[in-house]
């Protein structure tokens, strides 16, 4: 393990809100794994997406697939970024939405409520 990964975590690939819509519409439909809390999920959230909050992550790691792609999101980028990294470092095939839910909402792409 390199010296910045050994710091910071391995490197997470990003998609932006319109490359994770093509994926979902065309490609391998991603997991996407929702590291919010649970109040922010029903305010708003990708369609199918699963809640697992940040600060449970460790523990509920084994509700994920290891085979399939994982998306993480949250709102801004931030909490994703990090469970991502997490999830990188135990073999997961996982990438961080870009800017969060904010971007989704920006590029005007579909939310479920509830």
């Amino acid at each position: 393990m390199g010296f910045l990964s050994g710091l910071f975590g391995p490197a997470v690939p990003v998609l932006n809100a319109a490359e994770l819509s093509e994926k979902l519409k065309f490609g391998k439909h991603p997991l996407i794994l929702d590291v919010r809390q649970p109040e922010e999920f029903r305010q708003a959230r990708i369609s199918g997406a699963k809640l697992i909050p940040l600060g449970e992550l460790h523990k509920r790691m084994k509700e994920l697939p290891q085979g399939r792609e994982i998306v993480c999101v949250c709102d801004s980028g931030s909490r994703s970024r990090s469970a991502a990294k997490t999830l990188a470092k135990e073999g997961y095939t996982v990438f961080d939405l870009q800017g969060g839910m904010q971007a989704w909402r920006r590029a005007k792409l579909p939310v479920q409520k509830g």
